[in-house]
């Protein structure tokens, strides 16, 4: 299937085809159809598998359609994406832009928290059909006067597992009365745990079209991946011997925690290395100013936690190093998912400590694979044993925080720690793993095993040349001040 099989209109296929965007993915396959005909659709996927494009896609269709056979209120904000993060809001924004730019008709904006407002107000004020925001910023300007939802005709909830995450939950359900109660919803999450299915029956009609796509559980083939296996104690040494090598021209480097990603810049610093971190206790603008750094190339290392890396999208990244192993499997697929793209070759570095050989034997096994392991070194451990796919050892998951997920609670990533001055409410780079904004993108579809040798991005189907857009909420909110007596952290 192409999309010239989906029904769309000619405006919104030809910029699909000025992206270079061909093949839908599976979720935008199943899910712009049913959006088109203005039903409301839950939607289990998570960010890398095109959830983007499959409801921004749609949307402007439908917003061009009902725009050509009914009066609207001049300025109204016809469609409201909400998002937890900021990088996701921009890159949602940038999407709409894309995928619109020959339906000049339909603009649209973004807002989010941790920088001045008055330009976002300016927006709004010259009028916009699309708003895509992060919650705490949108709830200011509402209580200002600055936006009204009544003529809100699509509502699209994105992320919802990840709102839950990061305490944004009765937020919103403090905006949803503010929505006309007839309109199409559309809702996103990567899992669906209680609470979530809770909200979801709240705000979506009786019987809405389901759709659910497959985690990612397979890496691509143009990822060259390799295991070191090194004391924890010599891991920065190690860091610093394969930086070395300039043909890492740009390198993503994953620590678990915040507190990891600043001591591995720092270390870095002391030789000579520059590198900069992104993380939830950096404020909005330095977040940015890394990542544009970064993407530009004046920057060679970036180190980042998951939740901050979430909507990186960085073409020519040639390498990721796992500087600490993901205790999730999928969050490893997500991370080394970066590299390999555009028709070009990744990367993939992974440091394994003794504690951390469980984790290494969970990625095998989803991925299916025995990864290569890298002895041409000088900090292999002769201590720590080599964890085979199909060997028969019992491998016990460390305890403490290393061997479970992040906990909510102050001072931790995904929780609800206490703001510092000058994030105020911040977001963090942050989304389903992979990004997407970014993505994490697999050119292996589920189901037949074969590599797709086309080009797929989490937000727009096959891709068949080099280009495309990348896609926090920072929380402001003067009423609970704008210091450490906030409930929720800089994220």
């Amino acid at each position: 299937m192409t999309f010239d099989d989906l029904n769309l209109i000619e405006p919104i296929l030809k910029a699909l085809k000025e992206e270079g965007y061909t093949t839908p993915t599976p979720i935008q396959e199943q899910a712009i159809p049913h959006v088109i005909e203005g039903k409301d659709l839950l939607g289990v996927a998570q960010t890398g598998t095109g959830k983007t494009a499959a409801f921004t896609v749609p949307i402007l269709q439908v917003l061009h359609r009902t725009a050509q056979l009914e009066r609207h209120a001049p300025r109204a904000i016809r469609c409201l994406v909400l998002t937890p993060t900021r990088e996701l809001a921009i890159q949602i924004n940038e999407s709409f832009g894309a995928y619109g730019r020959h339906l000049s008709q339909i603009r649209h904006t973004v807002i989010f928290g941790g920088v001045g407002q008055n330009p976002q107000v300016a927006a709004l004020k010259r009028g916009v059909e699309v708003l895509i925001a992060t919650p705490g910023r949108l709830l200011d300007l509402m209580n200002q006067g600055f936006v009204d939802l009544r003529q809100i005709e699509v509502f699209v909830l994105d992320e919802a597992d990840r709102m839950l995450d990061m305490g944004f939950i009765n937020d919103i359900k403090r905006i949803l009365p503010k929505l006309p109660t007839k309109r199409q919803t559309l809702f996103f999450s990567a899992t669906m745990p209680g609470q979530i299915q809770e909200l979801a029956s709240t705000i979506l009609r009786p019987n809405p079209v389901r759709v659910a796509v497959t985690p990612v559980s397979s890496t691509a083939d143009t990822v060259t991946q390799s295991v070191f296996l090194v004391e924890n104690n010599d891991k920065p040494a190690l860091l610093r011997h394969l930086l070395q090598d300039r043909a890492i021209k740009r390198v993503l480097v994953f620590t678990r925690t915040k507190h990891g990603a600043d001591k591995v810049v720092k270390t870095l610093a002391a030789n000579q290395i520059p590198a900069e971190a992104i993380h939830g206790n950096k404020s909005q603008n330095h977040r940015q100013r890394a990542l544009s750094n970064f993407k530009a190339g004046t920057t060679r290392v970036l180190v980042a936690t998951d939740i901050a890396a979430r909507g990186i999208d960085v073409d020519e990244l040639t390498h990721v190093i796992n500087y600490e192993i993901p205790n999730e499997p999928e969050t490893y697929v997500h991370r080394i998912g970066r590299t390999g793209r555009a028709g070009a070759f990744g990367t993939a570095f992974s440091f394994v400590e003794d504690e951390e050989r469980a984790y290494l034997q969970d990625i095998q096994k989803l991925i299916n694979r025995q990864i290569d392991q890298n002895d041409e070194h000088p900090f292999i451990s002769p201590r720590i044993r080599p964890v085979l796919l199909h060997g028969n050892e019992r491998i016990i998951r460390p305890k403490g925080p290393a061997g479970r997920p992040p906990r909510s609670g102050p001072g931790r990533e995904g929780g609800r720690p206490g703001g510092s001055k000058g994030s105020g409410h911040s977001g963090g780079g942050q989304g389903r793993s992979g990004g997407s904004g970014t993505s994490s993108r697999s050119t292996t579809p589920a189901g037949n095993g074969q590599p797709d040798t086309s080009r797929r991005f989490g937000s727009g189907g096959a891709r068949v040349q080099v280009g495309g857009n990348s896609g926090g909420d920072g929380r402001r909110r003067p009423s609970r001040g704008e210091t450490g007596g906030s409930r929720r952290g800089s994220f």
